[in-house]
């Protein structure tokens, strides 16, 4: 092969490069996507509690509580969604699920012509268990957390409105139905400190009254009499009194009369020795 061949299959692969790259210039320009100002989905990452793990749920509100606002009306409407898997009517028949006349307070896995899953049979436990309020309400908030091992591809309600409604409608498919369970009043807690009605425990960590006497051994403590000294009188002011002739001043020796108490200082009558007359000269 001379030069000349050469020249053109080097030119030849030149050509097709500088085709390829101008190509791909022309189309980045033709299509070219320029970059939204704000993202479409923002995703947040809920940031663990201390300690390391998540934040806990609030806990679910009692099927009484919800049961006490719920509206069949509504119920029946969001029950349109389990039709395409179950009958409503008596005696209706068994479709993907079993008919779901008189559910309310039916034995779980025994309703009869229809095959159950080996994980809703283990959790029927023979029959024992029953599809109460309680019950319906967990297994349709979310079918496979509740019964492990279930075949029903439902994902749940997980308002608890919706469920509720849904459940008060149930209820209705009947021709006894069950009465709605009552809310349990909440229970009165006493005041801290409060002493405890009369037949009643003292609530846990309250001292009793027998708590509180003094341990075997010690001494109760004295209570110290008050001071019993008399204030000491502010003296009163000088008046201008005429002075007492000396006379009638008794003796700061002389013993008190009868009745009065010595003065402060004051020797006793006992000590007082009488004054011996001097002898005559």
């Amino acid at each position: 092969m001379d030069s000349f061949e050469i020249n053109k299959v080097l030119g030849g692969l030149l050509g097709t490069c500088f085709i390829v790259f101008s190509i791909g210039i022309v189309s980045d320009a033709l299509f070219a996507s320029p970059a939204p100002e704000k993202p479409g989905f923002i995703i947040e990452a809920t940031e663990p509690a201390e300690g390391g793990e998540a934040a806990a749920k609030p806990e679910a509100k009692p099927i009484a509580e919800l049961l006490a606002t719920a509206d069949p009306k509504k119920g029946e409407a969001i029950f349109k969604k389990c039709q395409a898997c179950h009958s409503g009517e008596k005696g209706g028949p068994n479709k993907v699920g079993p008919d779901l006349w008189s559910v309310v307070d039916r034995p779980v896995a025994e309703h009869e012509g229809f095959s159950y899953s080996a994980g809703m049979k283990e959790f029927s436990n023979g029959g024992k268990e029953h599809w109460t309020y309680d019950n319906l309400n967990h297994f349709l908030t979310s079918p496979k957390d509740f019964v492990k091992g279930t075949a029903m591809g439902f994902a749940g309600l997980k308002k608890d409105d919706e469920r509720a409604d849904l459940i008060a409608f149930l209820r209705t498919l009947s021709d006894n139905p069950v009465p709605l369970p009552k809310a349990e009043p909440a229970a009165d807690k006493p005041a801290e400190g409060a002493a405890p009605a009369e037949g009643e425990k003292p609530a846990e960590g309250a001292a009793s009254a027998e708590d509180a006497k003094p341990a075997e051994g010690a001494k109760p403590e004295e209570a110290k009499p008050a001071d019993s000294k008399p204030a000491e009188a502010a003296p009163a002011p000088a008046e201008d009194k005429p002075a007492e002739p000396a006379a009638d001043k008794p003796a700061e020796d002389a013993a008190p009369a009868e009745g009065e108490k010595p003065a402060e200082g004051a020797a006793p009558a006992e000590d007082a020795k009488p004054i011996e007359p001097a002898p005559a000269q």
